[in-house]
């Protein structure tokens, strides 16, 4: 199919890029790889396109005082690449699963936290390490935690005259591990169930915090803490009871609630044990 007819501009200021937002019917491109194909499938008609790539501030991609801050322009394949990403271990272990790397290669990490696909790697990511989302819209900017900013599928705390500007992910701390992990019917498809984890323990080996984030499980995704199960010899029943609350997704060809319910319940056992015990390999000598 063909997208409708819309008009297309390139600002060189963010500034100009919000006037040309004003009014509500403009929508931002960046990579364009969620935006064409709904364009292209007519579920989407925006008078305007407005594309951000030559805005230079929304390129910027370094460290700042213990974060990763990402620019809205930032390719994926660009950050997977990085070594400054290493400082988010969480980032690269759910990168190779986004599309496949020529989608990467276009994509941006922000586009990706903004179209807000519930069943999407990067909005995982970020609800599991809460990371900080900035906003820039005619009342000015503002800063978001990743928990208010997912409000369902394709809905966020981004209005229709606002663009993303950057994303926030809190760099790893000493004693923090990490896990990954989804299920699709091939890979580079949307996953049927997935969950991110972190575990964070003290000197002593001690679970401090542990927080896990499923994703294609529901309308968005849904981050518990669980530091209460961590002491549990097996997991496998608690993320089994957890499951059953959080998987509300509908039963489709690819798998009825039961099923998801049940690879998340594997997945998050699994996944739990793995960032603790690499928690405790990062502890402090």
């Amino acid at each position: 199919m063909k997208a409708p007819p819309f008009a297309y501009v390139r600002p060189a200021t963010l500034d100009d890029v919000l006037a040309e937002l004003s009014g509500g019917d403009g929508k931002v491109l960046a990579g364009g790889q969620s935006l064409v194909p709904v364009l292209a499938m007519r579920l989407g008609r925006p008078a305007t396109l407005v594309d951000i790539n030559s805005v230079a501030e929304l390129h910027g991609f370094d460290a700042v005082a213990g974060a990763l801050r990402i620019g809205a322009a930032v390719r994926q394949r660009a950050v997977e690449r990085a070594a400054e990403a290493r400082a988010v271990p969480l980032i690269g272990m759910a990168m190779p699963f986004v599309g496949h790397r020529e989608l990467r290669s276009r994509g941006t990490v922000v586009g990706s936290l903004a179209h807000a696909d519930p069943a999407a790697e990067l909005p995982a990511v970020a609800a599991c390490l809460d990371a900080t989302i900035e906003v820039a819209g005619p009342a000015g900017r503002r800063r978001l935690p990743a928990s208010e900013f997912f409000a369902g599928a394709m809905t966020t705390g981004a209005g229709p005259e606002d663009v993303v500007v950057a994303v926030e992910f809190p760099a790893a701390r000493p004693g923090e591990g990490f896990g990954f992990a989804e299920i699709a019917r091939r890979h580079g498809d949307f996953a049927l169930a997935g969950v991110a984890t972190m575990v964070r323990v003290g000197g002593d080996g001690a679970v401090e915090t542990a927080r896990l984030t499923g994703f294609g499980i529901s309308d968005r995704p849904v981050t518990r803490d669980v530091t209460p199960f961590i002491g549990e010899p097996d997991l496998r029943g608690p993320m089994a009871e957890l499951a059953a609350e959080i998987v509300d997704t509908a039963g489709d060809a690819h798998g009825s609630t039961g099923y998801r319910r049940r690879l998340f319940g594997v997945l998050a056992a699994r996944e739990l044990a793995t960032a603790l015990s690499r928690a405790r390999r990062e502890v402090p000598v």
